[in-house]
């Protein structure tokens, strides 16, 4: 039984109710049944930029030659099981935000560009050579696949230098709204090439996907099920609501949607374009061969190639890929009213995430693992952003990872499907940019030249340079393919852009948007700032007593915790406790106040 309530009488609710019916914040634990049922919704969300990855990428490596179909799922499930490492070393270590990990169009790029490249001399003789086949295992596998691996790994070292050097931190202090706010458009418009060739599959399936999506996250939203919990010192039962329609927007409509369409193409009523018909083999004897178990090992392809055009994907898929991440960390923090990340969560994300991609070129993945734009946006759906149910979701990534025969599910879903989920949440990251204009004054002539000039730009450049590869031609293959890698990433060239012009070209701060501190670095001042960003980005107790040994209060620890946050988290542990029992799943008492909505001082 559910019911609804319209927004006229949404005012006349009592604190309690507000509570019930709010979503999850970050440091909230839904109860076990939702929070499997949110997991289950990023890793489906997770499963379209997992395809589409790969699907284009397997696209490229088959031009190459070579037996690669009976393959893909491996690589699918090796891809999965270092997405779930990967966003557990992020949600304990990193940021602690609800980001779920994934492959990205940012490592894409660049590894289409480095097996594109058709002329490989050896430079020891200066003959052309071909490249020779390894056995490892009884398995064929080339050098293209292992210098992709060896790209991924660079660009995880890298990270992790950046990450440590603090270059990341201090960046952000200088990204005003007028940086943000292009970067998320370029960022929601760069995938839309991809989502329509999904939604091409079926245009139907794709609009009737996207509807229902609207329909239970905006339509439906107070649409609200009432449950009942025992209490816990009582004994007695009381109610709890949960806008379930909102909160499972994409899952719901996603499971019905591929229901029907699985069960009319085996009745051979309506045939559905899958992925495996873009890359993936649908022989039902190589099908046969996908392993029902298989934990990826190191070594178990081969080592990964290091080559002097692997560092260059690498450096150009760690600058692009830190750079969307520190959008999506921005994106994130603004969707579920949570402070924006102080300068050492940058550090850490960037470290984190670094490292995960380090793993990933280890056990095998040809790409590395960043944040999902796609599951970052899901939260300004959903408005649930528990931290502990993107755990339960990279848990999930572990268990597929480690069955590349349930990884073969995923490539069930029809294209269309993912075509759907592409479309609605991208653009999700476009109307989170919109809202930071609120804090510029867009009547300035500079402000208007400055974001369509960088918009216009980050999308123009990439698909001309995408069109006409042979227009960079240095002579060295190495320079080639870092040029090639950076010119044809989209938020590369428009955050590059939107940094320079929003920090060069003259203005007055009202003009930029800075007295909104957006980065909050003056937020300090607010009343409940530090225990709030604590709660958010706060260390488990023993890293914090870890590096508050005084050791560890050197360059470069203190990039990624300084020793003032150190003791401001100790000082708020038993606040912490108190807030999770209170804001808890069918707490009764109020929510803990949004921080950014007290007024901060101006600057001025």
């Amino acid at each position: 039984m559910c019911g609804y309530k319209s927004d006229s009488k949404a005012n006349e609710e009592t604190a309690q109710e507000r509570s019930q019916r709010r979503g999850f914040r970050v440091h909230q634990n839904p109860p076990w049944f939702l929070n499997i049922l949110l997991a289950v919704q990023h890793v489906v969300i997770q499963s379209s930029v997992l395809v589409l990855v790969h699907s284009l990428l397997n696209q490229n490596l088959q031009e190459e030659g070579g037996e690669w179909s009976q393959y893909n799922y491996q690589f699918m499930a090796t891809s999965l099981f270092s997405s779930g490492i990967s966003t557990l070393l992020q949600t304990m270590l990193g940021t602690r935000l609800p980001l779920l990990q994934a492959p990205s169009m940012e490592f894409l790029i660049p590894a289409v560009i480095l097996t594109s490249q058709k002329d490989h001399r050896d430079n020891r003789n200066g003959t052309d050579v071909n490249y020779t086949l390894l056995q490892t295992d009884s398995v064929s596998w080339s050098e293209p696949v292992r210098e992709l691996q060896g790209a991924v790994v660079i660009a995880g070292i890298l990270q992790i230098l950046l990450g440590l050097s603090g270059v990341c931190g201090v960046l952000s202090l200088h990204c005003g709204p007028l940086v943000i706010a292009p970067t998320l458009f370029i960022i929601g418009f760069s995938i839309f090439k991809e989502a329509a060739l999904f939604c091409s599959a079926n245009w139907g399936i794709a609009a009737l996907v996207v509807l229902l999506i609207i329909l239970l996250s905006q339509h439906l939203h107070s649409c609200y099920f009432p449950f009942w919990r025992p209490k816990r010192a009582e004994g007695s039962s009381r109610s709890v609501q949960y806008t379930l329609c909102r909160m499972l927007s994409i899952l719901l409509p996603v499971v019905c949607v591929w229901i029907v369409c699985t069960s009319l193409e085996a009745a051979h009523i309506f045939a559905q374009q899958h992925v495996v018909e873009l890359a993936f083999s649908r022989d039902r004897n190589t099908s046969n061969l996908v392993p029902w178990l298989r934990i990826p090992f190191p070594g178990e392809w081969g080592l990964p190639l290091l080559t002097v055009r692997s560092l260059a994907a690498g450096v150009a898929a760690a600058l692009s890929a830190g750079m969307c991440s520190q959008e999506c960390y921005m994106a994130t923090a603004r969707l579920l009213e949570a402070p924006p990340p102080p300068p050492q969560a940058y550090n850490r994300g960037l470290c984190m995430e670094g490292l995960g991609s380090t793993i990933a070129g280890m056990l095998g993945s040809v790409t590395g693992v960043t944040t999902s734009v796609a599951n970052a946006c899901a939260h300004g759906l959903n408005q649930c952003g528990s931290r502990q149910s993107i755990q339960v979701s990279a848990v999930l990534c572990l268990l597929l990872g480690a069955s590349p025969k349930l990884t073969q599910l995923l490539a069930t879903i029809p294209l269309a499907v993912h075509g759907g989920i592409l479309s609605v949440t991208y653009t999700v990251a476009i109307a989170t940019g919109i809202t930071y204009f609120q804090n510029t004054d867009m009547d300035s002539g500079r402000n208007i030249f400055n974001i369509g000039f960088t918009v216009f730009m980050g999308l123009l450049v990439p698909q001309w340079v995408s069109k006409n590869p042979g227009c960079i031609v240095t002579g060295v293959q190495s320079i080639d393919v870092l040029l090639l890698s950076l010119l044809t990433i989209p938020v590369f060239l428009g955050g590059v852009l939107a940094f320079l012009l929003d920090n060069t070209v003259s203005g007055t701060a009202q003009e930029r948007g800075l007295p909104a501190d957006v980065s909050g670095s003056r937020a300090s001042a607010v009343p409940g700032y530090s225990e709030q960003r604590a709660l958010v980005y706060g260390l488990p107790s023993g890293v914090r007593k870890l590096l508050a040994h005084r050791r560890l209060a050197t360059f470069p620890f203190c990039t990624i915790s300084p020793p003032e946050e150190v003791s401001t988290l100790e000082e708020v542990t038993s606040a912490e406790e108190r807030a999770d029992l209170l804001l808890s799943c069918g707490s009764e008492g109020e929510a803990t106040p949004n921080w950014h909505k007290e007024k901060v001082p101006n600057s001025e």
